[in-house]
């Protein structure tokens, strides 16, 4: 299967420095034949874009030295190591003290979708025609969701929406979560940080994405949407089409 892709990160309309970072690939990456990472770092003004670079690059380096056959078990891995480092540099510098970062990993093989990940980043598949969130959010208000203390319509107004629970970097060590999903009746693949999901509505996604644009235009309609609605926070997006095409 040839994949059709195109990757984006914008500062948004509030922010003066960029704490997202992604990487998009479909050259080989280790035993991967593809690798996509998207992560929204946190911390100090360069702390933050600290975490997201530094924790991404040392996946891929991890990736790249893996012998490992299996895209979960080579992603879990890297995902720790990850964690591990940016962990340990936290504590021993003290202006990073506090940073971490989240990240949303994926990889294809054999008709399948790998997908890994920590935190609030998110990936969405067209599965029949529909947006379908695949990863679930490690945030305050989700688990509230979850536990049916809240609905989905007052999750997205809630204070505490941009808090999260879970990310690489905060404990000595991570608990990542893992999907792994058949690509039969997915037409397209959606990787992005919440600077993306909290200005633009499920609805206008899933339009821009079953629209007939190239995957490009798709991306920046994507990134520019979230802007006119306030772009409070920088925002990245990932755009896989599973159909040959041209970008």
């Amino acid at each position: 299967m040839e994949m059709i892709f195109y990757a984006m990160t914008d500062e948004g309309q509030v922010r003066n420095n960029n704490q997202d970072y992604v990487f998009a690939s479909d050259a080989d990456a280790g035993r991967l034949s593809n690798l996509f990472i998207v992560a929204d770092g946190m911390g100090g003004h360069l702390a933050g874009e600290y975490a997201s670079e530094t924790a991404v690059k040392t996946v891929l380096e991890d990736v790249r030295a893996k012998r490992e056959e299996k895209p979960i078990a080579i992603l879990e891995s890297a995902i720790k190591r990850a964690n591990k480092r940016i962990f340990l540099e936290a504590q021993n510098d003290p202006k990073k003290r506090g940073m971490g970062t989240t990240m949303v990993c994926a990889t294809v093989s054999g008709g399948r979708l790998y997908v890994a990940n920590v935190g609030d980043s998110r990936l969405y598949a067209i599965s029949g025609g529909r947006l379908q969130q695949i990863t679930r959010d490690h945030s305050v208000v989700e688990e509230l969701v979850r536990s049916g203390g809240l609905t989905k319509e007052l999750a997205s107004k809630h204070k505490d929406k941009h808090k999260i629970t879970r990310a690489i970097g905060a404990e000595p060590d991570v608990k990542v979560d893992f999907f792994d999903v058949a690509l039969d009746d997915i037409s397209a693949v959606l990787m992005c940080t919440d600077g993306l999901t909290n200005m633009v509505e499920d609805a206008q996604i899933e339009e821009i994405l079953i629209s007939s644009d190239k995957v490009k235009q798709k991306v920046e309609k994507l990134v520019s949407t979230a802007n006119e609605n306030g772009g409070k926070d920088n925002i990245t997006v990932v755009v896989i089409d599973s159909f040959l095409d041209e970008v």
